[in-house]
């Protein structure tokens, strides 16, 4: 009986707003606006003998398309992203629509950023950072969140029903055919909460010390059992106008109800049409420090240097432990923008060695891999 109500939840929040009489219509027309992205990529990767030999590789990246409108109070926000075959092909990154209540409060209801750590981005680089890669960076679910926001204080509440979901079937296994990590497979992420909560000590907005929490079911289609999963986390962002440093602490465990014979010990999560095992009890710990230099000439207008670092502890003590650093600049030139980096991982799934493995058990005698890389973005 709980769980029917539980998932009433969203409708009900819709409801409440949009059904109200007592919303402000301020706008006789809607206002559109369409943007997007065009990205080429050049890399050159040390586990890669073939292209090594040719001097790396040059081609599409991804093709996206922005959208944002604005009518009477309410507004919508949507990203479609085109990536080749090879990487899950095109997708839906975030669609929502939103009611602004207030200068302070709004509401956000659709494939709707998850609210925990560091937002958007918790790096400065193209790759993100290792929280990306098990579900905690940059992710988007469908859900509710309510957001307050001052000079002071922000916090959020959320709710999601469950990730993308494509097929509804009664027992279909859950695509990786997406953008942003989230388990796949035989368990299905349902009726998860979260919380956020940052404080602005500053009325500069400098500084920025926050903690997150979430918690939701993790529901198996062949035992028909919920397990649940949590994740914690403590953030600090520092922002001038020419530094920012980001840093976060975050715990997280998952205990997914599987079948008989099936570890307990890992779970299956997905992106970008491919999915890999993740240890299912971690703590990741990531530093990022950039610096901007303001050039402003007819081809530059800035460069940022940048370094992001990220270590994963996996609690099973026989599963090896995963690093990740990235070093690099990008340049802006107006529309442009142009990320070039070296990114180094140990145990890391899309820097070397086995990917379906290295964020589980991994490997004890893995090696450094690293991956030279260009991203040229045009950006209208």
């Amino acid at each position: 009986m709980l769980k029917n109500y539980i998932s009433l939840i969203p409708l009900l929040a819709f409801c409440s707003i949009f059904c109200s009489p007592n919303y402000v219509l301020a706008q006789d027309e809607p206002e559109v606006n369409i943007g997007g992205a065009v990205r080429f990529n050049y890399n050159l990767s040390s586990w890669k003998p073939g292209q090594k030999a040719r001097g790396g590789d040059f081609g599409y990246d991804v093709f996206i398309i922005n959208a944002d409108a604005k009518f009477k109070g309410i507004y919508l926000e949507a990203e479609y992203r085109l990536y080749s075959d090879a990487f899950g092909g095109g997708f839906l990154k975030y669609g929502l629509v939103g009611y602004e209540l207030d200068e302070k409060r709004r509401i956000e209801l659709g494939l709707a950023e998850v609210p925990f750590g560091i937002e958007r981005y918790n790096s400065h680089n193209w790759f993100l950072n290792l929280p990306y890669y098990v579900g905690l960076e940059d992710d988007y679910d469908m859900g509710v969140d309510y957001i307050y926001n001052d000079d002071r204080f922000q916090y959020h509440v959320g709710f999601f029903k469950n990730a993308e979901e494509f097929a509804f079937g009664s027992n279909t296994p859950s695509s990786p055919h997406r953008y942003s990590y989230d388990v796949v497979g035989r368990n299905k992420e349902v009726n998860q909460f979260n919380t956020k909560f940052i404080w602005k000590p500053l009325s500069d907005n400098t500084h920025k010390i926050g903690v997150s929490g979430q918690y939701g079911g993790l529901y198996n289609i062949d035992t028909e059992e919920t397990g649940d999963h949590y994740a914690v986390a403590l953030h600090y962002e520092y922002q001038s106008n020419d530094w920012s440093i980001k840093g976060q602490a975050t715990k997280s465990k998952l205990n997914p109800k599987n079948a008989p014979g099936e570890s307990r010990d890992i779970v299956s999560m997905g992106a970008y049409g491919v999915p890999y095992q993740v240890a299912a009890d971690f703590e990741i710990y990531t530093l990022g420090i950039a610096k901007k230099l303001t050039l402003d000439t007819n081809l530059i207008k800035y460069l940022e240097f940048y370094d992001d670092f990220g270590y994963m502890n996996k609690r099973k003590k026989e599963f090896a432990n995963t690093f990740m650093n990235v070093f690099g600049v990008l340049i802006n030139s107006g529309p442009i923008f142009t990320y070039i980096d070296y990114a180094a991982g140990y145990n890391h799934s899309w820097l070397g060695g086995d990917f379906t493995n290295e964020f589980a058990a991994g490997m004890q005698d893995a090696k450094w891999e690293a991956r030279f890389n260009i991203n040229i973005g045009y950006y209208f």
